[in-house]
């Protein structure tokens, strides 16, 4: 099979998409956030907002018409510690620690999201 040029040129697009996409995710990925926090969202509204600092210590249980789940919040890390859906994928997701990582239990539609902001400001001075 021969290439014809329009191919080619689709072949590349394609490739610099995927390096462009592959170096956003990295640059994101080692960003460093002044603040961490733990969103709770439970049938797609917040259910609770926690700080996520190495000092916290949070066992939360989210009991819904849905299910059971317990989000254990220790040492800078999040996880679904106990669930009583059927597949337990969120309990065997593990640990997440970084803003961006997310832990899902969707038969109870709970998401448990880690986010970060910076709290610098830029001071003008005339």
């Amino acid at each position: 099979m021969k290439l014809k040029p329009l191919d080619i040129v689709i072949v590349v697009v394609l490739i610099f998409i995927a390096l462009g996409s592959s170096a956003a995710a990295f640059i994101n990925s080692h960003k460093s956030f002044n603040k961490k926090y733990v969103e709770i969202e439970v049938k797609g509204k917040l259910y609770k907002k926690l700080p996520l600092d190495n000092s916290s210590n949070e066992r939360i249980t989210i009991d819904t018409d849905l299910g059971k789940n317990i989000v254990e919040i220790s040492n800078g890390k999040v996880k679904i510690s106990e669930a009583d859906c059927k597949d337990q994928i969120c309990i065997k997701d593990g640990s997440i620690n970084k803003p961006g990582d997310v832990l899902v239990c969707l038969p109870h539609k709970v998401v448990v999201q880690i986010k970060g902001e910076n709290s610098d400001t830029d001071v003008l001075s005339f």
